[in-house]
């Protein structure tokens, strides 16, 4: 398998608090890879140096071979390649839906507008929100928000897709709204990388799933053996705790 995006020695402090040690781990073409660990165990700050939210303090990623955090690397247009899905929605209040998904497209990909609203309601067709292209965000519930979220990051047409913990910030009934529209997309073969407390989500979904704790990563591999036969204690600890 192709691997899209290759993480080396990646490592990450503020001051003195080293949050990744010395990561190592890939994403595959067409790959889900769910990050599953308990707070803090630096699950979002991996997933905020992958696309340069934060800039890492030591080591490489490799995006289609090339690494990124060479000096004469084109960040702006990496950042294109990546969608990013945030726990808080992070939609434009001031736009209505359609809008929220064709901003982006013009600014960043220059598209021309007419082109940009038809990407646009494509993609809130396939998360289920194209009957509410002219409502405002503060109309929609939670669950409604996070789908445009998801349908706007789409409509850059990304090669990856990350998530944060997309569901953290949802009340319980809203919550499979959104695993339904990412399991999904998960079938269509789109890369994804998905940090995530829904076990069961990534049970089901994952290709592969990376286990963190303090920083490092503990285990991974196969939701089968990371679920059912963890080598780790630390593993079986963490999953004794949260699966009862």
């Amino acid at each position: 398998m192709e691997k899209v995006i290759e993480i080396q020695h990646l490592s990450k402090s503020f001051g003195t608090n080293e949050v990744l040690k010395d990561i190592d781990f890939s994403v595959s073409k067409g790959e889900v890879v769910c990050v599953i660990g308990s707070s803090g165990s630096g699950k979002s700050t991996l997933l905020r140096c992958v696309n340069l939210l934060e800039k890492p303090s030591g080591g490489k990623i490799i995006y289609n071979g090339k690494n990124i955090l060479d000096a004469h690397h084109n960040i702006h247009s990496y950042r294109t390649k990546l969608g990013m899905v945030f726990q808080q929605f992070n939609l434009f209040n001031n736009h209505n839906v359609l809008n929220n998904c064709v901003v982006g497209q013009i600014k960043v990909l220059k598209r021309k507008r007419q082109d940009a609203e038809k990407t646009a309601k494509k993609f809130l067709h396939v998360v289920g929100m194209d009957q509410y292209v002219n409502a405002k965000p503060e109309q929609l519930s939670g669950g409604q928000k996070q789908r445009v979220a998801i349908a706007r990051a789409l409509s850059m047409e990304p090669e990856v897709m990350l998530f944060d913990e997309p569901t953290s910030a949802l009340d319980p009934e809203m919550v499979g709204e959104v695993l339904k529209v990412m399991k999904d997309l998960a079938k269509s073969g789109l890369t994804m990388l998905i940090v995530t407390h829904e076990m069961e989500f990534a049970k089901e979904v994952a290709d592969r799933v990376v286990f963190m704790d303090k920083g490092v990563i503990v285990e991974e591999g196969p939701p089968e053996q990371i679920f059912n036969h963890p080598k780790k204690e630390r593993t079986q600890e963490f999953l004794k705790r949260t699966l009862r």
